[in-house]
């Protein structure tokens, strides 16, 4: 099965097949849909002869280490390009999200795939789809357009991603064919068990000590409409935690009962913080994440914003406050 059998994957496919070598890339910070669709997508270039590297700016994150070939992701800040004349560039909303300097690109063949709405066509082929339920869903279609056999490795590799990036299984973009999907990913190897201990059941105890310092920042707002919560630099010292490990708390604060707005705020450097967003109930967070320079999902959304804490928090609040005035 093909999840959509509209999609034009044919320029990627014959510029795919003409590549001497290819790079390929996802944004930084990578989550489990940026490393599960690039390893998806290497595994089956290398089962077609084609030479094919991986470079990106940020460490693979700890529940992703599991799967086969991670540790052949180059973490690179000047990524050697000799040779290379295809660069695709997977699950990252904005080129500037790739975290390499522009020279990297020059002179190659720009394939930006990516489910993200806000996505500005930045390649010179794009194939953006937010119908998609993830970018290792995209993984699923492009493979089989190539020709290829769906091989186990590739098949662990779009089921975490697919896993995570529907929050497993609870967002709206799951529906029948994600789940036949899922079926045909686990006939051809993967294992749920595997993957929900790798992913889920195998958490360092700094995650949850650093989990409890979260929850105690955790505020309701808009009568019982938004829910707020934080982690600075202080608490990740204190526990010993590390970034990665907040993935997943803006669930936490998301299964609220009433909640249709969450807000998660957690450092990126010393005077800049990510903001990630996740709405439901039909709270449009993608629009919210678009007036402060990001974007993303109507669900899941997320953005940058400068300045101390305090001061995130009041820009923050001026835009979802708007929404609840309504």
């Amino acid at each position: 099965m093909i999840l959509f059998p509209n999609e034009q994957w044919q320029p990627v496919v014959r510029q795919l097949k003409a590549a001497k070598h290819v790079v390929l890339t996802t944004h930084r910070s990578p989550d489990a849909d940026g490393i599960g669709s690039e390893l998806a997508l290497f595994h089956t270039l290398i089962d077609m002869g084609i030479s094919v590297s991986i470079y990106n700016r940020d460490e693979v994150p700890r529940i992703c280490r599991y799967l086969p070939s991670s540790e052949k992701i180059q973490i690179v800040e000047n990524p050697d390009m000799q040779g290379v004349d295809t660069i695709v560039a997977l699950d990252a909303g904005a080129k500037s999200r790739l975290g390499f300097d522009e020279d990297v690109f020059t002179g190659k063949t720009l394939i930006n795939i990516d489910h993200h709405a806000s996505n500005p066509l930045y390649g010179d082929i794009n194939v953006v789809n937010a119908d998609y339920c993830a970018t290792g869903a995209m993984m699923f279609d492009l493979i089989q357009h190539l020709g290829q056999p769906l091989s186990k490795a590739s098949a662990d590799a779009i089921y975490a991603a697919v896993l995570t990036d529907t929050a497993s299984f609870h967002l709206d973009r799951v529906n029948a064919d994600v789940h036949r999907m899922t079926a045909a990913l686990i006939d051809a190897g993967a294992e749920p068990a595997v993957a929900a201990d790798a992913i889920y059941d195998s958490q360092p105890l700094a995650r949850l000590t650093l989990l409890t310092r979260a929850l105690q920042t955790l505020a309701i707002k808009h009568d019982g409409r938004s829910a707020w919560m934080h982690v600075d630099q202080n608490m990740l010292d204190e526990t010993g935690a590390a970034l990665e490990d907040t993935e997943g708390y803006i669930d936490v604060s998301r299964s609220v009962d009433g909640v249709e707005a969450v807000v998660f705020i957690r450092p990126e450097s010393e005077k800049r913080w990510k903001v990630s967003f996740r709405g439901k109930a039909g709270c449009d967070v993608g629009a919210v994440a678009a007036k402060l320079g990001g974007g993303g999902h109507k669900y899941a959304s997320g953005c940058a914003v400068s300045g101390s804490l305090e001061e995130v928090y009041a820009k923050v609040s001026l835009v979802v406050d708007d929404v609840f005035s309504v």
